[in-house]
Formats: C-alpha cells, structure tokens, sequence
C-alpha cells in the first residue's frame, strides 16, 4: 500500500512538471456503476453523443468532461460525478442516447461508497488538486480551482477562453474580461485567495479589474419558495364559443388596413348632445356616431355586409345592418350586435347599445342578440391601445377595431399647429372576396363622416 501510495505522489509531481494526465489505480475489488444521462431540461428525451472525452480503460475523476451530446436546442458537455475507470461506452458517436438510460459504467473504488446515480450536467470543470488541467476536444486548459470555481459558478467553457498566465494559464483576470466582453457585467471575486505562479520578464500584466470587482459585494444566492400548483379548467361558456369561432377564422385570408382619424368635431358634436340623450335616459358616447357612419358606408359597398360560403362558391348581400359590437365581460368576450342599423337613428342605436351593454353586464343575453351580426366593431380603446389587428368572425368578412382618442398637435390647411382629437383604426377584411381598394374606400368614406359628422345628414333616410 506505502508503494502504490509512493507511485500516486510521484504521478502527481510529474503532471506538475510535464503535463502528464494522471492516472489512477484501482484493484479489482471495484464496483461498476451505470453513469445515467440525467434529464436535461427543455422536456428534452433523447440527444445525439458528438464527441467523447474518454475512452475505456481512462481514469475520470469527478466533474471531468465525458462527452458532449446535442440536443434539438443546445449542445450540453456531461461530465463525471464519479472517481473511477471508465469500463464501458454504451454508443458511438452519432448514436441517439436516451434520458435515464446507462451512458457508460464507471468502476469505482469500492471501499468510497457509491455516490448518487444523478449525473452531472455541467460545462465548467472543477479539480480537487491545485494545479490540474481539464481535456477538452484534445486541448489541454491549465487553471487553478478557485479560476474553475469562478467559471463553473458562471456557466463558462475554460476551453473558449485564451489564458494569458504561463504556458497559457487561465487566471481570473481572463474569466473577468471574458465576461465583460460578452455582458459589460463585472463579477465579484472568489473568496479564496488564488496561487498564480509568477510571471516571466517578457510577459506582461494583463490590466486586472480585482480592486473594481472587490467592490461589488457578493450576491447571496437564496432558494425560492413556492407552493402553488397547476389547474386545470375545462373550457366552456363563452370560451368555448371563441375557441370554435377563432379556430373558423384562421381559415380566413386577413388583409389589414390602417388610418388615423381626427375626431375634433366629434367630440365637439357629441359634448353638445351629451346632456340631451341623458334627458331622455340614455347615455351618448361615441359608439353610435362609429356603427352609423359604417352602415352608411355599407350601403356604397355592400360587398363588406356580406357572407362566402364554405365552399367558396356564393355570396351573400346581407339587406340588414346587423353591427356586432365586441364587449369585454367577466364571463368573457361577447359580440351581440344591433339589428337594422340602416333604419336606425343615432339616438335609437345608443338606446339599444345601452340595453345590450347591461345584459352583458349581467350574463342575460340572450340568442337573439348573440346571432345574425354581419358586420363588427370593436372599441379596443376603451382598455387601451391605437392599433389592433382584429379578427374576422365568421361568416363576415369585414370587422374595425378603434384605437383610443388621444390629444396631438397637427396642422390645419395654414400649417398653424392646433390640438387635434386623434383615433386610429384597424380594419381587417376577407381577402377571399374583398380587394384592398374597395377596404380603403370604405375607410375613406367612414373617415370623412367621422371627421365631418354633418356631413351624415345628406345621406340619412
């Protein structure tokens, strides 16, 4: 035993001095065991062995590299979590490994005790000597254990940095840089004294950023606590309705149109008539002047108030207005829609809309309102947001989100600057049966009632 223990120090002198891989010895009283591939995360099953460190018959130690394997997201470096010899491979490269099958049998010295079977999946090697070097892809990394402690603690590959100490040595200074290079980040120092040998004449001091890092102070690492558990809801109601409706629409070619709208005089117009409607018991926003302009525009282009069907075959001119307007509930999103807006007043339509929007309150909508739309509106401005991208609701081709109203300087014809009421909307269209040209000109028209609300008068009927 005093000879074998002898044989060990000289190896150890001699790796010191020649780079010389140590080896170590084991009798045959060693117990063989199954390294497993350890789930790696990202649900992934199964990878692909690239490249292998050892051979059969190497000595490994722990945290040495075994092989590297490939995911379909990352490549990943296993290494040992064992003391041992490597006694068997259990595929080759380009062989498709399996997460918690057997990656090679490691003999282990019997008398130590088996450690756990759960593998290490790690990239920065750690050695318990004090000046070891780490083989990877047939390059030899030369660093101290506090310079692997740093780069295992940060996820790095000693083999990616270029070590500017002696005999290409890997110190901290190399670790700091590297990661400033790749994140502006400096990192606290470990907090173990490192033993750097000393440097040649010809050599120069790489510029050290210890003093800046020193004073950082060290982050504590805590665990994080949490109880909470999945829950899993079938859908229904509503949601269910959307699902069915949504999944319809991806069906649909979507052709996008977008326009900013000044609502000045509309704003002006409606603060006028607030106080009246209110007499009357109903609340007057800006929703009734948005779903008559687009029934006057529906009637110069009727191909908007139409529905295809399934097989693409026929159209269908729809004679009634029927407005769907999207409502934001706690029972989820609803669409009921105004029946015959062409023979509504404004008046009338805020009078049914306040009658719509207190049934969807309360979840006592019924059939009736929630069937036979053939256009929609959705005033995604109420949450908040210009832009939107609305979706298509089966059978229509044609729906409008409205942006919120926001206060911006514009120019009038003079190029005097004035505070200017401004909507954005989006308009999305079946792209099966509606052009672009015939979109925009329905937007410009609607446009011009909304940024001209009198004008809406020399078309009412």
């Amino acid at each position: 035993m005093a000879a074998v223990t002898a044989l060990r120090s000289s190896c150890r002198t001699a790796g010191r001095l020649g780079h010389i891989k140590r080896k170590e010895f084991y009798f045959s009283c060693g117990q063989i065991v199954q390294f497993k591939l350890s789930d790696i995360g990202e649900g992934i099953t199964e990878v692909t062995v690239k490249e292998w460190y050892i051979k059969e018959g190497d000595s490994v130690s722990q945290f040495d590299s075994i092989c590297e394997v490939q995911s379909d997201k990352a490549s990943v470096t296993i290494t040992s979590r064992y003391d041992g010899v490597i006694r068997k491979l259990h595929y080759s490269i380009d062989d498709i490994a399996f997460v918690g099958k057997p990656l090679v049998d490691i003999e282990i010295d019997a008398s130590k005790g088996v450690a756990s079977e759960e593998d290490v999946v790690e990239t920065p090697p750690m050695s318990h000597e004090e000046h070891t070097h780490q083989e990877i892809k047939g390059h030899k990394t030369l660093a101290t254990p506090a310079v692997r402690r740093l780069a295992m603690e940060n996820n790095i590959k000693l083999s990616e940095i270029v070590g500017t100490g002696k005999d290409n040595r890997i110190l901290k200074e190399d670790i700091l840089n590297y990661l400033a290079k790749q994140t502006g980040a400096i990192l606290p120092p470990s907090p173990k004294a490192e033993i750097v040998p000393p440097l040649r004449k010809s050599e120069t001091v790489p510029a050290a950023p210890k003093d800046k890092a020193r004073k950082i102070p060290v982050p504590v690492s805590r665990p994080i606590v949490f109880s909470g558990k999945d829950k899993t809801e079938p859908v229904t109601g509503f949601q269910k309705a959307m699902v069915k409706t949504m999944s319809a629409a991806l069906k649909i070619p979507h052709f996008g149109y977008c326009d900013e709208i000044d609502l000045t005089q509309l704003v002006q117009l409606r603060e006028e008539l607030k106080a009246l409607a209110e007499s009357r018991g109903v609340k007057l926003s800006f929703m009734p002047f948005f779903i008559k302009a687009a029934s006057l525009g529906l009637l110069q282009y009727p191909i908007l108030n139409a529905s295809l069907d399934e097989n693409c075959q026929n159209v269908t001119y729809k004679a009634s207005h029927n407005i769907g307007v999207a409502m934001d509930t706690e029972q989820g999103l609803i669409v009921p829609n105004v029946k015959n807006v062409q023979v509504c007043s404004v008046f009338d339509i805020a009078a049914e809309l306040n009658r719509l929007q207190s049934l969807g309150s309360a979840g006592q909508l019924g059939t009736s309102d929630l069937t036979g739309g053939t256009f929609t509106l959705s005033n995604i401005g109420t949450i908040g947001g210009t832009y939107a991208k609305p979706v298509i609701l089966p059978p229509e081709v044609a729906i409008g989100a409205l942006g919120k109203i926001q206060v911006v300087p514009r120019f009038n014809g003079k190029g005097e600057v004035f505070k200017a009421q401004i909507m954005n909307v989006s308009w999305s269209a079946d792209h099966r049966i509606i052009d672009g040209a015939t979109m925009a000109r329905f937007s410009n028209l609607w446009k011009s009632y909304m940024e001209n609300p009198a004008s809406m008068l020399l078309d009412l009927k």
